[in-house]
């Protein structure tokens, strides 16, 4: 293993005080907690927070400001943050009106966020959540009951994201993500494991021509193994996949992310994007909007993953282009 740190066990704490420094502007570290929040937080506005096992970088600390989240918890790489550090975020995000939660489908995450939730409502604060499922690869895996949450939450945090700064209260964010998180869908591929650092090995190994489709952002096995194939056969299979999973019908707007996994250059997505424009163009889709880049990762993995997102309200494609201060989007 060769990685750019110091201590294995301190890379999380180094990761966000480094994260602090840089983006000072923007952002700033609570003193003796993982958690990444924003410098003025919006008085009178429902608090918006998220987070998960740190690896996935930027998510979710990437996506704290004006207009995303109010407040980021870092966990343990892989691992799901505690209830006392989701309570402090909680606690940090509430300005008067309540606070929403953003969950992934890891039953870590929802045990300790619901936790966090009673805590919290124990001391007169008022919260809700909902948990983001996008990724259509796989019924059940090693964390989950149900579908992962993966690359499709930070959609998720954008759209909640403008509701919460145009002032809506936390029944009307809640009934929002509630309408907005069965229309995402995710799928990706990955062609070699991501390495924690403790570990200091890959999770899992494929061959060096080989590839996988559906694996999960923590390397939880996916849905199938083949050889190394053309950017536009690998498109084929995961456009082919959310076209059938949405039940796609010509002229239906979509907003598409394209998210690299960590190890995998703009040169290769881009080429990757290409591919999609070609087939969703073909299957009479119109992408109303389009983002690539490296949103929600695991650590050092090669793959990508595709989200789409069926625009069902034009006000959520507003919320989708409206300018956001964070150090990510």
């Amino acid at each position: 293993m060769k990685k750019i740190i110091n201590n294995p066990e301190n890379v999380v704490t180094e990761m966000l005080d480094g994260l602090a420094y840089v983006h000072h502007d923007l952002v700033h570290r609570l003193s003796g907690f993982d958690i990444i929040a924003r410098n003025e937080q919006a008085s009178g506005q429902v608090g918006l927070i998220s987070g998960g096992g740190s690896g996935h970088e930027p998510a979710h600390a990437g996506f704290v400001g004006d207009g995303m989240l109010s407040a980021a918890i870092a966990g343990a790489v892989f691992t799901s943050p505690t209830p006392d550090q989701i309570l402090e975020a909680i606690k940090e995000a509430d300005q008067g009106a309540g606070v929403f939660m953003i969950v992934k489908n890891y039953s870590g995450d929802i045990m300790n966020f619901e936790m966090a939730q009673e805590l919290a409502e124990m001391e007169g604060i008022e919260v809700a959540s909902v948990v983001v499922d996008d990724d259509i690869a796989v019924e059940n895996s090693l964390y989950t009951q149900g579908r992962r949450g993966v690359a499709g939450t930070i959609f998720v945090h954008k759209i909640l994201g403008h509701a919460a700064r145009e002032g809506k209260s936390l029944a009307e964010i809640k009934d929002l993500a509630d309408k907005i998180v069965p229309n995402i869908h995710t799928i990706g591929l990955a062609l070699s494991g991501a390495t924690v650092p403790e570990v200091g090995k890959p999770g899992f190994i494929l061959a060096e021509d080989e590839i996988e489709y559906g694996i999960g952002i923590h390397g939880e096995p996916g849905y199938r193994k083949e050889s190394m194939q053309p950017s536009r056969l690998l498109a084929e299979e995961l456009t082919g996949k959310l076209i059938e999973a949405f039940e796609a019908k010509t002229g239906e707007r979509y907003a598409l992310l394209i998210n690299g996994m960590g190890a995998t250059p703009l040169m290769e997505q881009y080429i990757f994007a290409n591919d999609v424009a070609s087939l969703l163009g073909a299957a009479g889709l119109d992408v109303v909007y389009r983002k690539l880049g490296n949103y929600m990762t695991s650590i050092d993995m090669a793959g990508l993953s595709l989200t789409l997102m069926k625009i069902e309200d034009e006000a959520w494609l507003t919320a989708l282009e409206s300018p956001v201060k964070t150090i990510a989007w």
